[in-house]
C-alpha cells in the first residue's frame, strides 16, 4: 500500500467505550444495508464480548443520519442467485444464526433503531433486549413487494403484534413510525434522537456488573412519548377486516368496506406478488403457534431457499424495483386464484439435510 493510500473503512466499526461494546454499521451510502461481511463482524464482536468481564452491554447503531439499516444486500443475493451459486443460502444461514444469537445474548443488547430500519435491519435490532426508537424512525417489512416474504424472524415479530396488526403490516409492507413500532412490539421505548450521544455515554459509564435491569432503568430516564400513530388509529378496522381465513377473503372484505383506508389498502395488496401474499399470510398466521425464534427462522429459511430456487417472483421483483428501477413487476402466477396450494406447500417443505441448524 502506497503512502497516499488509506485502508478502506470497515463495514462495521467495533470498539470499546467504558463498559459498552460498540457496534456501528458503516455503509451510509448504501443506508447501511447488511452484507455477509457485516454479519460476520457483528458475530465476531459478540463472541469476543460475551465472556469479557469488562463488557456489561452491547450498543448497536448506524453511521449517518438516514438509517440504522435499510435491509440486506438484496442485489447481491439476486446476482448470486442468477449465477446459481450458494451465496443466498450461505448469507441467510449466517444472518439467521446471528438473529437467533442476538435474541439469546446473555448481556443487554441495546439497538438504536433510528431512521430507516427494514428487513435485515429489523433482524439485528428488534430481537435485542432493549430496542430504542426516535422521532425519525421508519420501520417496515416490505419483502412482499419484491416477491419475497417477511424473514429474519419478522414472521414471529409480526405474529406477536396485537390483533391483526402484524398481518396487516406484513401483507402491505407499509412503513410505521416510533409509536406504532412500540404498539406492534418491534420496540420498547422512544427517545429524542439528539440525546443519543448522551445516552451512549451514560450506558458506557455503567459498571461492568450492570445487568438488564440497570440498563432498562437508565434508558427509561431518557424516554419520551409520541402521539399514537396511524396504525394505532386504524386498529379496530384492521382487526375486523384482516380477521379472515385467506388473502382473497381479506381483499373481499376491504372491497366491501369501501372506506378510504380499505380502498388504499386493497390497492396496495394488489401490487404485491400473489405468491408472496399467500406465503406471508400462512407464515405469519402459523407463527402464532411457535414457541421460539429458531422455529420461525427455520421455516423462513426453507421459504427463502425455495424462493431462490424457483427462479420466479423474487428475481422479477428485484429486477423491476432495484435493477430496472420503477418498472411494474410481472408476477407469475399473476393472480391469487392461480397460486395453487401446491405452490405454497412446496415452499414450506423441509430441505432435509440442507435445513438450517442452530447450535
Amino acid at each position: 500500500m502506497s503512502e497516499t493510500q488509506t485502508a478502506p473503512e470497515p463495514q462495521v466499526k467495533v470498539w470499546r467505550e467504558g463498559s459498552a461494546g460498540r457496534l456501528r454499521l458503516n455503509r451510509p451510502a448504501a443506508l447501511n444495508a447488511l452484507t455477509l461481511d457485516m454479519v460476520r463482524l457483528i458475530d465476531q464482536a459478540l463472541t469476543a464480548w460475551e465472556n469479557d468481564p469488562a463488557v456489561a452491554l452491547v450498543i448497536l447503531d448506524g453511521e449517518g443520519p438516514r438509517a440504522l439499516c435499510a435491509g440486506g444486500d438484496v442485489r447481491a443475493l439476486y446476482e448470486g442467485g442468477k449465477r446459481r451459486n450458494d451465496e443466498g443460502p450461505r448469507f441467510w444461514t449466517e444472518e439467521y444464526r446471528l438473529n437467533a444469537r442476538i435474541a439469546k445474548y446473555p448481556k443487554p443488547y441495546v439497538a438504536f433503531m433510528d431512521g430507516i430500519v427494514m428487513g435485515g435491519g429489523v433482524g439485528i435490532s428488534a430481537h435485542g433486549s432493549h430496542r430504542i426508537v426516535t422521532e425519525t424512525t421508519v420501520i417496515a417489512m416490505p419483502e412482499v413487494g419484491i416477491g419475497f416474504f417477511p424473514d429474519v424472524g419478522g414472521s414471529l415479530l409480526l405474529a406477536r403484534a396485537p390483533g391483526e396488526l402484524g398481518l396487516a403490516l406484513g401483507l402491505t409492507g407499509d412503513r410505521f413510525g416510533a409509536s406504532d413500532a412500540i404498539l406492534a412490539c418491534f420496540a420498547d421505548l422512544m427517545v429524542e434522537r439528539a440525546r443519543w450521544p448522551e445516552i451512549c455515554a451514560a450506558l458506557a459509564a455503567l459498571p461492568p456488573s450492570a445487568d438488564g435491569t440497570a440498563v432498562t432503568q437508565l434508558l427509561q430516564s431518557f424516554a419520551t412519548s409520541a402521539a399514537p400513530g396511524p396504525w394505532a388509529a386504524a386498529r379496530e378496522v384492521i382487526d375486523h377486516l384482516f380477521a379472515r381465513d385467506s388473502v382473497a377473503a381479506i381483499l373481499a372484505a376491504l372491497d366491501a368496506a369501501g372506506t378510504e383506508f380499505a380502498v388504499k389498502t386493497a390497492a396496495t395488496l394488489r401490487k404485491k406478488s400473489p405468491t408472496s401474499l399467500k406465503l406471508a399470510f400462512k407464515l405469519i398466521r402459523e407463527a402464532r403457534a411457535l414457541t421460539s425464534l429458531e422455529q420461525a427462522l427455520t421455516i423462513e429459511y426453507r421459504l427463502a431457499v425455495h424462493a431462490l430456487e424457483s427462479g420466479t417472483d423474487f428475481f422479477e421483483g428485484v429486477r423491476a424495483t432495484l435493477i430496472d428501477k420503477g418498472q411494474t413487476p410481472q408476477w407469475q402466477p399473476p393472480t391469487l386464484d392461480q397460486v395453487g396450494d401446491d405452490i405454497i406447500e412446496r415452499h414450506f417443505a423441509s430441505l432435509g439435510e440442507r435445513d438450517i441448524r442452530f447450535n
